[in-house]
């Protein structure tokens, strides 16, 4: 009787180690992502690129406590808890969400949409003359992108036109002058708007994504963003692209640490995907933004499909406040 109890308890246990010895796989890859974020770092490859999709590491999360329990691996469960704890914390927005408490100057819309190698360009138009925004911000738009771009009701533009990935462009109904932008290797232009009697700062960002063999640069060239952000005067900002970070990165949060706010954030849709198109909004990253300055209020924020493209276009209707600064 009790060869037959050891034949049947041996397979079984072997089970169990198989499930205790997936679990830990998943739990580690998993704590490692999560160690990183909680002390603010992006890591090395695959951990930025992890990261952008940290909510849904609650499935390889989930997963392993199942594991764990069927496996009966305690010390496994307690540690899968304290990482779905962790998960939790952080799936929560990051930024801030006070108002201005000034008097109102001036209600607009503003898009920002990447374009994928002017792919987009058609679906672009089509958005714009729907939806009326008094400000664009276009990357990946090349020479051909640009000559098809709107022209009635933007009489005003910046563009830096090149070819691929590497043109920008803002569009405005508003008069504009320029303004020196931020250096990467793709362009990020900048100009000064006039609305409505007060200059507002415009800062297109497009940062390079990060590669697996260029994680670096993605982190410096976020870094030259969150540097023009600081050092910047009392001039009103927006600052509005394709950022290829998500709240989840540490290089991007130090963006908004400058005092920015993220009009998604503001209106509650900090986790809403807009890359890649096909898969979002039930998968994706939120690496497209309009970022403001604290004389900004955002009332409504909207993404939109853009056939062509694998983003989503990002569209905010906002108000700038009377300056409270000097």
């Amino acid at each position: 009787m009790s060869a037959a109890v050891e034949e049947r308890a041996g397979p079984r246990a072997r089970g169990r180690g198989v499930l205790s010895w997936f679990a830990g796989l998943l739990l580690a890859v998993v704590s490692v992502v999560m160690g990183c974020r909680a002390t603010d770092s992006d890591g090395v490859t695959p951990v930025p690129q992890l990261l952008a999709f940290l909510p849904w590491l609650l499935v390889p999360t989930g997963v392993a406590l199942g594991c764990t329990l069927l496996a009966r691996w305690w010390a496994g469960l307690v540690w899968g808890v304290l990482v779905l704890g962790l998960l939790a914390w952080f799936i929560e927005p990051y930024g801030k969400v006070d108002e201005p408490r000034t008097p109102p100057l001036a209600s607009f819309r503003v898009l920002t949409a990447n374009v994928e190698f002017g792919q987009g360009t058609d679906a672009l138009a089509a958005v714009v003359r729907r939806e009326n925004p008094d400000l664009v911000f276009i990357t990946e738009c090349d020479r051909e992108c640009a000559e098809r771009l709107p022209t009635d009701g933007y009489p005003h533009r910046v563009a830096e036109v090149a070819a691929g990935s590497e043109g920008s462009v803002i569009l405005s109904r508003f008069p504009l002058r320029a303004a020196e932008g931020v250096p990467g290797t793709l362009r990020m232009p900048g100009a000064v708007a006039d609305v409505r009697g007060t200059d507002v700062r415009l800062q297109l960002a497009h940062p390079m994504p990060p590669l697996p063999d260029q994680v670096g640069l993605w982190r410096r060239e976020l870094g030259a963003l969150r540097d023009f952000a600081a050092g910047h005067d009392t001039t009103p900002l927006i600052l509005a692209g394709d950022f290829n970070a998500s709240q989840d990165h540490a290089a991007f949060r130090g963006i908004l640490d400058t005092g920015l706010r993220d009009a998604a954030r503001l209106t509650g849709e900090a986790r809403t995907p807009t890359w890649p198109a096909r898969t979002a909004p039930t998968l994706g990253a939120q690496i497209d933004h309009v970022l403001l300055s604290e004389d900004f209020s955002a009332r409504r924020t909207r993404f939109l499909d853009l056939a062509g493209s694998d983003h989503r276009a990002v569209l905010a209707d906002i108000t700038l406040h009377e300056s409270r600064r000097g």
